[in-house]
């Protein structure tokens, strides 16, 4: 048995606390936040008693952090899910002839996917271990039984993560086609259906959306809008029974599968990430969605394929690693020869059906406005690193994540001359239903490192600088692996915040402090997302001012999706991109040039 999640010791976390914080305010600031601090960790102070119950805590449970994170994380988060916090992956370009082809591809996606669905069921996949240093450490697997059992649920101030027993049939999944929803039987019967059946379904279900008469009203814009607006929604469709039949089966199902129209739109790396995110809007995909579900599919006729995560059920490595075998099963299926036509006599899928009153044609009509707000709002950048990739990095005796994060740094630095609170998520899996801390990488020897980059004066000479990249890369990677020992200092400010409310008592002045909240907005926020296949990740900006910043290196090259807001004056994407390349290409010139094969400064 894997163990629990360890409650780090107070002072350590004050500590650290302090030291993340000290090069982000001003004098005057800091020193108020050192006094709270001070007197937080007194002697028999509010952290001690804080402390004590949160140990106390730790004893009675599997994971003492887990509810409060995914609440503060995910549950409470009034936005809108699409941008905003779920992700996505952008498969390579598909090259279809023709609609039927989508349909083939589909057909052995949804077959992959139920394959899949298989092995978790039966709990035949190869558990998941550590890689590096500490390698073969075996990984919490809980996360995968959440891939096709989960749904949040919108409510008025907190959603709810429901998990549906699936695990006894091989379970349906909802094909979205024009804005239309139908269920399809993944078996009838005692059968299991093969590709040419699905592939047959899928035809039908397409011939059916060319119907205008029978076509229903898009209900799916609403999942597409803020929480609290689509929860007030919700409960006005529910009111309806044939509205109730439909919205369960939607719960239920495996997945949602969105076979989408071509958009017309140039499919560069940039352009098929901003469709996946968000469909292209009301008036192109973008209602062609049920945001509610953590798997949707999406096979784009015109190519644009790839797979949007509503994460709060788990991280983005668990849909890494499904979406690959997936990807992986297309692949072999296309090496074999043709099933042919379904010789089968199926059932016809279910359309799902939806009686809207005037107020939720209202509610549809506002969805779709804001759908339109935010997709036009984001601003999107991806951009491949080519000059070298990880094994350079490597060769250096140096971390690639940890460069690769002061390399983020730095161009933060270049474009707003300012360092930035910033959020690494550090998996937590190595212990009992882990799921993530933050790394937090603007540390001080980070922006040491990045003022001297980019002071204009020559005194500053190379080997000062080597001297600094190296200290930043020890200090993020130290960083970096107390966070993923169950150390880092954020799960546990936020446990002894919430074990405050939970007594009843005053917020304590710590987290009403001004630093605190500036330190938990996190205008950078990152992630690596490595994976196999030729995919990729992309996800927005987790605030108005931000950048979100997906990372995926390889060998040779390092691939970067930026993302930002068009609105804010503050942030642009494109810049931010140029100022990364122009950070990468220096660190490297600096390192290959006054370091040696031992990595001793020259």
């Amino acid at each position: 048995m894997l163990p629990k999640v360890p409650v780090p010791d107070l002072q350590l976390t004050l500590d650290a606390y302090l030291r993340s914080v000290q090069h982000l305010v001003s004098e005057t600031q800091l020193r108020k936040t050192k006094a709270i601090v001070e007197t937080f960790g007194k002697p028999g102070g509010v952290g001690e008693k804080l402390q004590k119950q949160l140990l106390e805590k730790r004893e009675k449970t599997e994971n003492w952090v887990y509810d409060i994170w995914l609440e503060d994380m995910y549950l409470k988060n009034r936005l809108a899910l699409l941008v905003n916090s779920s992700p996505a992956l952008v498969f390579p370009k598909q090259s279809f002839r023709d609609v039927k082809d989508s349909f083939v591809f589909a057909a052995r996606l949804i077959l992959g996917v139920s394959q899949y669905k298989t092995m978790v069921d039966g709990k035949t996949l190869r558990a998941d271990v550590t890689r590096g240093q500490k390698a073969d450490t075996p990984l919490c697997m809980d996360q995968y039984k959440r891939l096709f059992s989960s749904y949040r649920r919108a409510g008025p101030e907190l959603d709810t993560l429901i998990t549906v027993d699936g695990s006894s049939d091989s379970g349906h999944v909802i094909v979205a086609c024009k804005n239309q929803f139908f269920k399809l039987n993944l078996t009838e019967g005692s059968c299991r259906l093969n590709e040419a059946d699905v592939q047959a379904q899928l035809q039908w279900i397409y011939e059916q959306t060319l119907n205008a008469e029978q076509k229903q009203p898009a209900v799916g814009l609403l999942t597409s809008d803020g929480r609290t607006d689509w929860a007030a929604a919700r409960d006005q469709l529910l009111k309806d029974p044939v509205n109730r039949e439909s919205v369960e089966l939607m719960e239920r199902c495996v997945c949602v599968v969105c076979l989408d129209d071509p958009t017309g739109l140039e499919p560069s790396d940039a352009n098929r990430a901003v469709l996946m995110l968000h469909g292209g809007g009301p008036d192109k995909n973008g209602a062609n969605r049920w945001y509610d579900k953590p798997l949707q599919f999406v096979v784009g006729a015109d190519g644009v394929c790839g797979v949007v995560c509503e994460h709060s059920p788990f991280e983005g490595i668990v849909l890494v690693q499904c979406t690959e075998h997936v990807l992986k099963h297309i692949r072999s299926s296309s090496c074999k020869p043709s099933s042919g036509r379904s010789t089968s006599e199926l059932p016809h899928p279910r359309r799902l059906m939806w009686k809207c009153s005037a107020r939720i044609q209202s509610a549809l009509a506002s969805a779709a406005d804001h759908l339109q707000r935010l997709g036009r709002n984001l601003d999107m950048s991806v951009f491949t690193f080519t000059a070298h990739g990880k094994e350079l990095i490597k060769h250096q005796k140096m971390s690639p994540d940890a460069y690769i994060q002061l390399a983020l740094q730095l161009a933060f630095y270049r474009c707003h001359r300012r360092p930035v609170s910033t959020y690494e998520s550090a998996s937590l899996r190595r212990f009992r239903q882990g799921r993530v801390d933050n790394i937090r990488s603007a540390t001080p020897e980070a922006l040491a490192f990045a003022k001297a980059m980019t002071d204009g004066r020559t005194s500053i000479q190379d080997t000062e600088k080597v001297e600094k990249l190296r200290a930043a890369i020890e200090a993020q990677t130290q960083i970096t692996a107390l966070a993923v020992a169950g150390m880092g200092m954020d799960n546990h400010l936020l446990g002894l915040r919430e074990t405050a409310k939970e007594m009843k008592m005053e917020t304590p002045d710590i987290f009403s402090d001004e630093t605190y909240h500036i330190c938990n907005h996190f205008i950078l926020s990152t992630s690596q997302v490595p994976t196999t296949e030729e995919m990729f990740c992309c996800y927005g900006p987790v605030v108005p001012n931000g950048y979100g910043v997906c990372y995926n290196p390889w060998p040779d090259r390092i691939l970067f999706c930026v993302s930002s807001f068009r609105e804010s004056k503050e942030t642009c994407s494109g810049l931010f991109v140029r100022a990364l390349d122009e950070g990468l290409q220096d660190m490297m010139r600096l390192c290959t040039k006054h370091t040696d094969h031992s990595n001793r400064a020259k």
